[in-house]
């Protein structure tokens, strides 16, 4: 890799770790030789994740559950429902947010802001690229994150969910 990264040229990561800002909840991923890290980055601005991160834009990176695993007992990591069978998992004792959560699928939205900052200075842009699925669009908010993924130039824009096709033009 030279430069800038581009979705052609930027480095990926093997596995990463993360965890909550008290450091009671640590986590790794890893990733298969195979893993889209474009397809599999995204960002939601729906109402819940706005409350739920207190940032505008919730920025996530799928992981499949088998290459997620936690580094320390979860005592203080809880689930908190707003639709059901939807879990945030956040942690009880610094309240950090740290993931998103379908039951009906076998895999986990890790909030990116939660990767250990050496990781992210390293693969921030193969974790938080915005080429995957951009959903809830609809919530933009004029001048500030209505541009979003138009300035990205990538990646699916969907007015509410990906599931209920949508689909906005960038």
């Amino acid at each position: 890799m030279s430069g800038s990264p581009s979705v052609n040229d930027f480095a990926k990561p093997e596995s990463i770790t993360g965890g909550c800002l008290c450091g009671s909840i640590r986590y790794r991923a890893n990733f298969p030789k195979d893993h889209d890290f474009l397809k599999l980055s995204g960002s939601c601005q729906c109402t819940q994740c706005r409350r739920n991160t207190g940032a505008l834009i919730f920025m996530a990176h799928t992981v499949a559950l088998r290459d997620f695993t936690y580094l320390t007992p979860t005592t203080t990591l809880k689930n908190f429902y707003a639709t059901p069978g939807i879990q945030r998992g956040f942690c009880t004792g610094c309240g950090s947010f740290l993931y998103w959560r379908d039951e009906s699928r076998d895999d986990v939205e890790i909030a990116v802001g939660c990767v250990d900052p050496e990781f992210l200075s390293k693969f921030g842009f193969a974790l938080a690229n915005a080429s995957g699925n951009n959903v809830w669009c609809e919530n933009e908010i004029r001048g500030v994150t209505d541009g979003f993924v138009g300035k990205v130039g990538r990646g699916i824009k969907w007015a509410r969910s990906s599931e209920e096709a949508i689909r906005c033009k960038l």
